[in-house]
């Protein structure tokens, strides 16, 4: 997936569903969110209600049709839950698996005789670093949700210490390194250098996911104060287990999917012919779908058999690993239908429109576009899209470093901020047990430092190469 272009990606309609100018539109932007942080934190509603109530008061109140708005939440709601319902349903069965297998145990008991306490955070960021690499971030919190919770379980940490570096590792990742779809549209939109972006990406990372990750997380840590939440626990196995599948055995049925997505990203960028018979293979086995089902599958042999599951146990532990994720699916798919409303609407628009006066350094640009374009819209995916599609002539008479330092601008300011109309920040919230509140004090603070500290980071490359 290296030849991505703007156009390709990019979701919004040609027209919005409302004709309200910028201010009308702005109002309807802070209303909608106002409404759903009111319903949820105030009068104590389900999330998934809030959100769609809270859609479409923002139809409303910008003064789009009925039908419209009600079409743009479903399409949301509906595109959400086929992209990443399907990887939460995969994940939860496989969590599942290791749950019951004693695999999750055999990881984390493993975890926890290596680290030490002290060492645990830096741990949990280098095993979720490494993950993420080639995963999409909801593919790697559902696969690294299980021995989070389990770790801070076990060992008796909070679980913003173990939790927020692990979310530090997926976030950077995805938002700085290629192959993740973000920073690969931007360099294929401001023709920068695949590999010379690579390497900047990774000097920039390192001391952003520092600070992010286990830095933060002491400050978070007092914050907010819980534990990993009961219901999200992964069950101890049962006693009658004839015995435990093996660490090696263990951690290469997790890491299968790692291997399979970065080698389909590493074809894409080593062939980089959509016709080839061989990257059209991997672009099979090597997507989130098929990657995660096919641990699923090995997953039934190397952690099932060696725990002596029959095929009536490795049914039932599929259908109850599928249970506690209904409510997630639905208020993530809700999330999704916001976002989809907030676009529609032509907010994405307007900042851009508004954005094309700024007269400012052209990195720092980059950068404030997608920091206001991902706080309006929730998408870290359109804001780098935008982002990148308006200021792509600038990169015209940039040197090749600095080409590479614009996609890094704009893939910084493109995490600033989760929040209510982001998926991403619903999915951590009922993954963690979290309140709004505890959400935006550690998740979102976090995704703010990671776009504030990688941004800044570039700004400072910028002078010195």
């Amino acid at each position: 997936m290296t030849r991505l272009s703007v156009e390709m990606l990019a979701a919004d309609p040609v027209e919005p569903i409302t004709s309200a100018g910028h201010a009308q539109l702005g109002i309807a932007v802070l209303a909608g969110i106002a409404v759903i942080v009111l319903l949820i934190t105030k009068f104590k509603m389900h999330a998934f209600l809030a959100l769609t109530i809270g859609s479409l008061a923002l139809g409303a109140f910008a003064g789009a049709p009925l039908d419209k708005v009600i079409t743009s939440f479903s399409t949301g709601l509906g595109s959400t839950v086929a992209g990443v319902g399907v990887l939460i349903a995969l994940g939860a069965i496989l969590g599942k698996l290791l749950a019951d297998s004693g695999g999750a145990d055999q990881i984390v008991d493993t975890i926890l005789a290596k680290a030490s306490p002290r060492s645990m955070p830096w741990a949990m960021v280098l095993i979720a670093s490494v993950i993420g690499l080639p995963l999409f971030f909801e593919v790697g919190i559902v696969l690294l949700i299980p021995v989070v919770l389990m770790v801070a379980k076990r060992g008796n940490y909070s679980l913003m210490r173990i939790g927020v570096p692990a979310l530090a590792g997926l976030s950077v990742m995805h938002a700085l390194i290629p192959p993740h779809p973000g920073p690969l549209v931007a360099v294929d939109a401001v023709k920068a250098n695949l590999g010379l972006t690579l390497a900047l990406g990774v000097l920039v990372a390192i001391p952003t996911v520092i600070i992010a990750g286990p830095l933060f997380s002491k400050v978070a840590a007092r914050w907010v104060d819980v534990q990993a939440p009961e219901r999200m626990l992964p069950a101890r196995p049962s006693e009658d287990l004839k015995n435990r599948p093996g660490f090696g055995a263990t951690l290469a049925t997790i890491l299968l999917p790692v291997v399979l997505m970065l080698s389909k990203a590493l074809v894409d960028i080593i062939i980089d012919d959509p016709s080839h018979t061989v990257q059209r293979v991997f672009d099979v086995i090597g997507s989130p779908l098929i990657a995660l089902l096919a641990a699923v599958i090995v997953g039934m042999f190397t952690l099932g058999r060696p725990a002596g599951f029959t095929k009536d146990r490795l049914s039932t532990t599929v259908e109850k690993g599928l249970m506690p994720i209904a409510g997630i699916l639905l208020i993530v798919g809700a999330g999704g239908g916001f976002k989809q409303t907030l676009i529609d609407s032509g907010v994405g628009q307007m900042i851009l429109d508004i954005s094309k006066d700024w007269s400012i350094p052209a990195l720092l640009l980059a950068w404030l576009i997608a920091v206001a374009i991902r706080l309006a819209t929730g998408s870290a995916t359109v804001a780098t899209i935008s982002a990148a599609g308006l200021v792509a002539p600038l990169a015209a008479d940039m040197s090749i470093t600095h080409t590479a330092l614009l996609v890094l601008a704009i893939g910084a300011g493109s995490v600033f901020f989760s929040h209510v109309n982001d998926a991403g920040f619903w999915l951590v919230k009922e993954y963690f047990g979290l309140s709004v509140g505890q959400t935006l004090k550690t998740w979102s603070v976090m995704e703010t430092i990671i776009s504030v500290v990688g941004g800044g980071l570039v700004l400072l490359l910028s002078l010195i190469i």
